[in-house]
């Protein structure tokens, strides 16, 4: 069977992830976040690890069969060392209960009255992730 890729001009896409949730992403990576390869994440191959297209735009793929990408990357840490996770909305807020990032730091991230476009909410999340890495380096 053949795949049918996503289609940027009439799909609503699962996740905000643009370029910009990309490099926050990859900079959550260099800052050390810790991240184990697992089914339920989504990931940017951003140098082109991966040769079979995505079905995504801009080379982001979803961990469906963890095995499938050990087969093509070689292991576990070779897909945590290749790839870039782009951790979800709810990733993202487990990942600041772990980092000690308060609900209340969290909550003011949304303004009363304050309109935040579709995405928006994510890069924030990410924005206070690297926040608390620096802090803890």
């Amino acid at each position: 069977m053949k795949p049918t890729p996503f289609d940027i001009s009439q799909d609503l896409p699962p996740l905000p992830f643009d370029p910009r949730h990309c490099q926050a992403a990859a900079r959550l990576k260099e800052a050390g976040l810790p991240w184990q390869p697992h089914v339920g994440c989504f990931v940017w191959d951003r140098d082109e690890h991966i040769a079979v297209p995505s079905p995504f735009p801009q080379r982001i793929y979803f961990i469906l069969n963890l095995g499938h990408f050990i087969q093509i990357l070689g292991s576990r840490e070779e897909v945590a060392a290749k790839l870039i996770w782009l951790p979800t909305w709810h990733q993202a807020r487990l990942l600041a209960q772990t980092l000690g990032i308060s609900h209340q730091t969290v909550a003011a991230l949304w303004r009363p009255g304050e309109e935040m476009a579709p995405g928006e909410e994510l890069l924030a999340l990410y924005e206070l992730l690297l926040k608390a890495l620096a802090a803890g380096t």
